[in-house]
């Protein structure tokens, strides 16, 4: 078989459509969960905490791999500890980074010595690292759609104090708003959703649902309602996409989903430059007097 079948292998995929419906309904809330944490992600620059938090999930998914129980379960029990672990001991930038830095080498060695005792499926093992939600089941769908609605309506309630908190986290505490509560609440909707995106992408890539989609958004728009709005758009187009793709092929999914984050990123990066260009250029077309404007 070439490498492009691999790849790409649409023969019969009209009778493999219908075989992946739960797929496509948990990837629709995991993108939504994704787009919106995103925001936050790139505003408070959490993308290490996110790389941590997605070590711990390993070890929590693999944990429970090992001991025949509820894989999504184990994973958002080892992302809950991590997040409320920065949460707790990292209340400033450096702490948090020293905290995260111990963690990711204990949550990775602690995953690998889980699949090393596991002696199950290989499949079932590298699935946690690369993504495996084309297999998704029905319990499996109730678990992430229930969870994804959590994160969802914490993320409402707690969305204008969060984004002023942090925009501009010392005149917000001047302000009466809770800054270091608000902290560490979203610590832990970060830690539900880092563990659902880990079903979707693995624990090894998680940050492209997690941070490209929001990245590519800022890229084209600063407004504060367009920008989740192309995140979670962002963010479904890959899943969904790579979900798609995946399908008609025997490669994981991961790097399709991963792939059409970037050809996003990219189309945004290569939109917001051309923009800035033509300002630039408007500004420094001469006046009649000569003068430039």
């Amino acid at each position: 078989m070439s490498v492009w079948h691999q790849m790409f292998d649409f023969e019969n995929y009209g009778e493999l459509l219908v075989l992946v419906r739960n797929s496509l309904i948990a990837g629709a809330a995991l993108g939504l969960v994704g787009g919106l944490a995103g925001v936050f992600v790139a505003m408070r620059d959490l993308p290490f905490a996110v790389h941590g938090i997605s070590e711990l999930s390993f070890a929590g998914a693999s944990g429970a791999l090992l001991l025949g129980t509820n894989i999504v379960a184990g994973s958002i029990t080892g992302s809950l500890l991590a997040a409320g672990a920065i949460g707790v001991l990292g209340t400033r930038a450096r702490d948090r980074n020293s905290v995260i830095g111990i963690l990711m080498p204990f949550g990775l060695g602690l995953g690998v010595l889980f699949l090393a005792l596991y002696k199950g499926r290989a499949a079932n093992k590298f699935g946690l690292l690369t993504g495996q939600i084309v297999a998704v089941d029905t319990p499996q769908t109730t678990w992430l759609l229930a969870t994804s609605a959590v994160v969802l309506i914490a993320l409402a309630v707690m969305w204008r104090p969060l984004a002023f908190a942090s925009a501009d986290p010392d005149v917000a505490e001047a302000r009466g708003v809770p800054v270091r509560g608000l902290s560490f609440a979203f610590m832990i909707v970060l830690g539900l959703a880092v563990a659902l995106s880990v079903q979707v992408v693995g624990a090894l890539l998680v940050l492209s649902l997690l941070i490209t989609p929001a990245a590519a958004a800022a890229r084209v728009s600063a407004s504060p309602v367009l920008l989740p709005v192309l995140s979670m758009v962002f963010a479904l187009a890959s899943i969904e996409g790579g979900i798609l793709l995946a399908l008609g092929s025997s490669i994981p999914i991961s790097p399709y989903v991963t792939t059409i984050s970037f050809v996003l990123y990219a189309g945004c990066a290569a939109v917001g430059s051309h923009r800035t260009r033509r300002r630039g250029a408007r500004r420094t077309v001469p006046s009649p007097a000569g003068a430039a404007v």
